[in-house]
């Protein structure tokens, strides 16, 4: 089962392997202690929205448009076939083991893992 978490944030009972979904580490955090202060225990960039459409997400704030805009670009993205396949292993994975997948974002609603959590929902996966 895929949780969908904000990296950072205290981990769930069970939640097992956390994965971070993030262009880039945490700031001011040693390697070392990404995992121990609950970021996360591997690094999946390639599931990030690129560095170019990250740079335009937070060049302003957030509008209804702006929202409709970034969502559509970055599902963009995750139609590439090496992002295709990544999602397809973590739906597939999702079946028989726990784990979370994560961005530092405050507000999931404005966050490329609500995406994330609906494109892997399309491809099947287990979500808690």
């Amino acid at each position: 089962m895929i949780r969908v978490v904000r990296l950072g944030s205290p981990r769930a009972h069970g939640e097992g392997l956390r994965v971070g979904t993030v262009r880039r580490p945490p700031r001011g955090v040693t390697k070392d202690d990404y995992a121990r202060r609950d970021y996360y225990d591997v690094w999946l960039p390639e599931l990030a929205p690129s560095e170019k459409l990250f740079r335009w997400a937070v060049s302003q704030p957030w509008t209804d448009a702006r929202w409709r805009r970034y969502r559509k670009a970055y599902e963009r993205e995750m139609k590439a076939p090496a992002a295709q396949r990544l999602l397809d292993l973590l739906a597939r994975l999702s079946q028989s083991a726990n784990f979370s997948v994560g961005c530092y974002c405050e507000d999931e609603k404005r966050c490329h893992r609500s995406i994330l959590r609906t494109l892997l929902r399309d491809k099947g996966a287990r979500l808690g």
